[in-house]
């Protein structure tokens, strides 16, 4: 890690004197933040619009870095608990897997010497395959002509003669394929590959790249096998996709794993309290969800908020956290 110096200039020294007055009158009440990246890019993408490349991420960490306190998971809920959370705290995290954490985005955390949590799906470590969302946006990029014809499976046609184009395609047949079975899902995926007959070379974390991860000080956390939606499965199912995914990884970084992320995240909808107890059953610590908002002392420690940056600049995305702190 370096001994990067948090910056000096007016508006992150502004930015530290604001969350810090937050604090004072939030005695007994005090606020964390979990921040959620998924892919980071090495260059922008209209198909991946809200994922960061390299280099707006580099923004956000050193926006962190110079106006917030980062901290290790277990530290912030640790504290949290005790009541000794520090004025603007923050944690970091990502989720599915993706090998660009540790080739992108691992050297600018070392850089900015800020700690982060990867929640990892498991099954697709050193499998070579890639999640079914990254192959429906790389068969629309490649797929030919004008027009994806997915009648035949009752997915309907879509226009891709236009980025707009493609990029509503890519929108509407994730969003389709979201909340189908998992074998449903697959074949909707492969007719639209059949199309390109193409695959993309693999998106994803190998055992050595988490093992790396964990090496560097980077928390390894659980995301199920395959990253289904719980609640589409049986429970059986689910809870072989939870407590597999924690042995799975335990066995990668020979350390125990333990936090667990919800794929999709939304409680009720893609959890809800029968995977929450499976969760709890497998032995992991905390749980989360993509809510958006802060965590207090109050809340379960097994549905956890934390929230994609998804505001159009860092300055915005500094309001937005300092917004949560106040409450």
């Amino acid at each position: 890690m370096s001994t990067y110096q948090r910056s000096s200039a007016p508006v992150p020294v502004l930015m530290r004197v604001i969350g810090n007055s937050y604090a004072l009158w939030q005695s007994g009440n005090a606020r964390l933040c979990i921040v959620n990246y998924h892919r980071i890019l090495e260059a922008s993408d209209p198909l991946l619009e809200n994922e960061p490349d390299v280099a707006t991420f580099r923004d956000h960490m050193k926006m962190l870095a110079d106006c917030f306190k980062v901290l290790p998971m277990h530290e912030a809920l640790a504290a949290l608990r005790q009541n000794r959370l520090p004025p603007r705290a923050i944690c970091i995290t990502f989720d599915d897997g993706y090998r660009s954490a540790h080739d992108l985005a691992l050297p600018v955390l070392r850089e900015f010497n800020l700690p982060a949590t990867v929640f990892v799906t498991s099954g697709y470590v050193d499998s070579g395959e890639n999640m079914w969302n990254d192959r429906i946006v790389d068969a629309v990029r490649a797929v030919t002509g004008s027009v994806i014809d997915l009648e035949a499976i009752g997915a309907g046609r879509h226009a891709v003669d236009s980025i707009a184009g493609r990029c509503a395609a890519v929108c509407q047949l994730t969003a389709r394929a979201k909340y189908l079975p998992p074998a449903e899902r697959m074949a909707l995926v492969e007719a639209l590959e059949a199309l390109t007959g193409r695959r993309a070379a693999p998106l994803m974390l190998s055992a050595d790249m988490v093992r790396t991860l964990h090496a560097s000080g980077i928390e390894i956390g659980a995301h199920t096998v395959s990253h289904p939606i719980l609640t589409s499965l049986s429970d059986a199912d689910a809870d072989t996709e939870i407590t597999a995914s924690k042995q799975a990884l335990e066995a990668i970084i020979d350390a125990p794993v333990r936090y667990f992320a919800y794929p999709n995240g939304k409680a009720g909808l893609d959890f809800d309290a029968r995977h929450i107890a499976m969760v709890r059953q497998a032995g992991f610590a905390a749980a989360f969800s993509t809510a958006p908002g802060p965590v207090t002392a109050s809340q379960d420690m097994f549905t956890l908020p934390r929230s994609r940056p998804w505001d159009s600049s860092t300055f915005f995305y500094m309001l937005r956290l300092l917004r949560w702190l106040a409450g």
